[in-house]
């Protein structure tokens, strides 16, 4: 700046209602922050934020009379910003601050910054000029006016309404720095728009990831089917996570199990699940975690098909060298009256009928039987 334009201490002294003092806050951050394009600052010997500081009463007084300290501090700004409201219209200290910035011989500095009610207007209640302005006969009053309707969006408009009134300050041309204000503008809504979508999508994974699914759990019998064995009947299944065990009953082949509330991300994760029912193999496995899971079960065949007995005479003595044949399987008691045998899976049965050499009281075994059962012979 020049050496008249130093002799101020502030570049602008903003006056306002005090129903107005978010607009005038919000207009001393904009002026004082605002970063004029490089090349006009150094054809100008600006700084990049030229036009500070910027008096605000609420940062420095209270707002009052129109004592000395605050003529000093008007008499010490080179320009005058008048927020201009229906607020500041009727507002008598407003009029003090005009009226006495003018009798300093600074008219010209005296710019106007409407934001809300009309300039000019036939309503006394709308009108948003103070009425010392007219009486003073300030020229130039059409004012940077945040409502004037040049784009669609109100945050454009009121951008441009910036632009306007610093253009006044500075003495330079709207376009001048218009132009690139507003794709400033562009970009930064291009990088907040990808911004926002990147954090939302971020959002939107993690709570993907997160989000609990249940799983189906199913068991397929692979062993050869046989009509005559009791069907599988309530398989205790049980699935190990990191942290946790979750346990499901299945009724039947038929039936599946839902374990509840597992966390997305652990999905196409190894996890251990064990399945123990009666007259079936026990699971123990480690299976890859999805929605619908299946596992493969055979039956035991040793719980119908291992038979073992004892050949017993009245006396309670095993009786040796006894054939005898169940199921198609044929064994011969051994000098204990022992007999043992096998009977494959698909001619296995609950119970079975006893073909012996010699004479039998009860010629039918019950299954599953243990080492300790007896057939007792007849003599």
């Amino acid at each position: 700046m020049n050496n008249k334009e130093q002799q101020y201490k502030y570049f602008a002294f903003i006056s306002y209602n005090s129903r107005d003092t978010k607009w005038g806050k919000r207009l001393q951050n904009k002026l004082e922050g605002y970063r004029m394009p490089s090349t006009l600052c150094y054809e100008r010997g600006w700084e990049r934020t030229p036009i500070k500081p910027v008096f605000f009463a609420p940062t420095d007084i209270q707002p009052g009379e129109l004592t000395e300290e605050l003529q000093a501090r008007l008499r010490a700004s080179r320009n005058l910003i008048v927020i201009c409201s229906p607020h500041s219209a009727h507002s008598e200290w407003v009029g003090r601050e005009i009226k006495y910035f003018h009798s300093l011989g600074r008219a010209k500095q005296i710019h106007f910054f409407i934001v809300d009610g009309e300039p000019h207007s036939s309503d006394p209640q709308k009108e948003c000029f103070n009425p010392v302005i007219e009486t003073l006969g300030i020229p130039e009053i059409l004012g940077a006016n945040i409502h004037e309707k040049v784009f669609r969006m109100p945050w454009m408009n009121r951008e441009r309404a910036y632009v306007q009134l610093i253009s006044k300050l500075l003495d330079v041309e709207f376009d001048a720095i218009w132009r690139r204000h507003r794709r400033r503008l562009i970009n930064e809504c291009i990088a907040w728009t990808i911004a926002i979508i990147t954090v939302l999508t971020a959002i939107c994974c993690a709570w993907n990831l997160n989000k609990p699914v249940d799983i189906c759990l199913r068991i397929n019998e692979v062993s050869a089917h046989n009509k005559h064995l009791p069907p599988l009947k309530d398989a205790d299944v049980t699935m190990i996570l990191k942290n946790e065990e979750k346990r499901g009953i299945l009724r039947s082949l038929n039936d599946s199990t839902i374990f509840a509330n597992i966390p997305r991300r652990i999905l196409g994760e190894s996890v251990h699940i064990k399945a123990v029912c009666q007259d079936y193999t026990n699971i123990d496995t480690i299976v890859v975690l999805s929605e619908n899971i299946s596992l493969n079960i055979t039956r035991h065949a040793a719980v119908y098909g291992d038979i073992r007995f004892q050949l017993w005479n009245s006396d309670g003595k095993g009786v040796p060298d006894v054939a005898v044949k169940i199921a198609g399987c044929s064994a011969i008691s051994d000098k204990n009256g022992n007999v043992s045998l096998f009977i494959p899976l698909e001619r296995q049965s609950t119970k079975y009928y006893i073909e012996s050499s010699i004479p039998l009281l009860k010629d039918t075994l019950p299954m599953p039987c243990g080492d300790d059962a007896v057939v007792r012979v007849r003599y």
